[in-house]
């Protein structure tokens, strides 16, 4: 299954004007019965698997209790945050919205949502990148997260006494670099295909881990107020020479097409990909299949982290059912099911241990681990929207063989006015 990544600068006018067009579903009003109607709003239209895991729990919370009735739409994902856009401004947001988390902040900021005030027995027990927070509060809990690994076949690192890396060991930059061009020698003209023809957040997602790998960064984090230093630094220069020395070298290209063909065809030795690649891998490899971790490029592994999210409107007619909802929602058996059917990394350990393809035994269960050990947030600021679309011109520039630093310093501007130009997003 591909699962796509949603650009965080979408368009997609019409969508939005029928989106805002249905208003709050009943928000602020009763059933027939006297239940409050708690209105929720998904971007899964078109993914029969998770809205058969929505439709479940909303069927067995509402005959739970009788006090809530909580009746759902769902929408197209790519249009899917110009609509919350729209609804905010016209004041139509329904009570109960899931979210990307990157943006979670920049909504959180906007006024579009208010605390989760979810029980800490819950936010606890998830998987950090499963949980979103903004100015110390949190705003935002999810079921699952996504992670990021490398396929390869052990028969071909077998073949060409290449180590098969591990958690605990894995390759190194010049390791990495050396098993590219022994790849490349052994007849792969592309040795690995890293997704490069992708577009969006899949930059930012994919790509400055590896940044942050090399001790550079999006932003400083330690003030949320500048990327000076961080993204055009020595550390960040570095990443983006050895970025670009993967298509100056052939070692990557972008001309592939997106998902995991390549890899299952053979015509690429290692797939730097999802784990919504992950089944796909291995009906058509089997036993033979190896989930690698990423490579330590100088500061150890690294892996985005963050997936969609449940959020409440701060305008929410009945926060408090809208709770009730979300802490029934989060029982470890409905995070199995979406795990499971969804093919994404369960945010408890209880949900993971009983999962079919994440549990101990499971086929996917590295990336499991690799969720646990290597996932970095992408940095929870307001900004993130810019920061992200900026990353991702830059990083392309560089593949495309332009100067890093002169690149990497342009980016650096345009973030940093963007910051000032917002009074710091808040920041002190």
């Amino acid at each position: 299954m591909k699962r796509s990544f949603i650009p965080l600068a979408a368009t997609g006018v019409a969508a939005a004007l029928v989106l805002t067009a249905c208003g709050q579903a009943g928000q602020g009003t009763t059933t027939e019965d006297g239940r409050t109607v708690i209105s929720m709003w998904t971007h899964s239209a078109g993914n029969p698997a998770e809205l058969e895991v929505y439709e479940r729990i909303i069927s067995d919370f509402n005959a739970s209790q009788e006090a809530y009735q909580v009746v759902h739409e769902s929408f197209p994902q790519g249009a899917y945050n110009d609509a919350i856009v729209a609804a905010a401004a016209s004041g139509d947001l329904p009570c109960l919205l899931d979210l990307d988390g990157p943006i979670m902040p920049n909504w959180a900021w906007a006024g579009y949502l208010q605390p989760l005030g979810l029980s800490p027995a819950i936010t606890d027990s998830l998987l950090p990148t499963a949980v979103g927070v903004w100015d110390g509060e949190i705003y935002s809990a999810g079921y699952w997260d996504a992670a990021l690994g490398i396929f390869a076949r052990e028969s071909v690192l077998d073949e060409n006494g290449i180590r098969i890396p591990t958690v605990d060991a894995p390759w190194t930059e010049d390791e990495f670099t050396s098993v590219l061009s022994t790849l490349q020698d052994a007849g792969y003209d592309t040795p690995i295909d890293i997704g490069a023809e992708d577009t969006g957040e899949w930059w930012p997602y994919a790509y400055s881990p590896f940044l942050q790998s090399f001790g550079g960064d999006l932003i400083d984090r330690s003030t949320m107020l500048s990327a000076d230093g961080a993204l055009n630094g020595p550390e960040a220069v570095a990443w983006g020479e050895w970025f670009q020395s993967l298509f100056a070298e052939g070692f990557a290209n972008n001309s592939g097409t997106i998902g995991n063909q390549e890899f299952i065809d053979d015509e690429v030795a290692l797939s730097y990909t999802g784990v919504w690649n992950g089944l796909d891998a291995v009906d058509a490899v089997g036993d033979d299949l190896l989930i690698l971790p990423p490579p330590d490029l100088g500061h150890g592994p690294k892996i985005g982290g963050g997936s969609w999210q449940w959020g409440i409107s701060s305008g929410c007619n009945d926060a408090d059912g809208a709770r009730a909802y979300l802490e029934f929602s989060f029982k470890d058996e409905y995070i199995t099911e979406f795990a499971d059917k969804q093919v994404v990394i369960p945010a408890t350990e209880a949900a993971a241990a009983a999962s079919e393809h994440f549990g101990q035994d499971g086929a996917l269960r590295p990336f499991a681990e690799f969720s646990q050990q290597f996932a970095v947030l992408r940095p929870e600021t307001p900004a993130y929207a810019v920061i992200s679309s900026t990353f991702e011109t830059a990083a392309k520039d560089i593949m495309n063989g332009a100067d890093v630093q002169t690149v990497l310093d342009n980016a650096v501007t345009e973030i940093d006015t963007n910051i000032a130009s917002n009074d710091g997003y808040g920041f002190q």
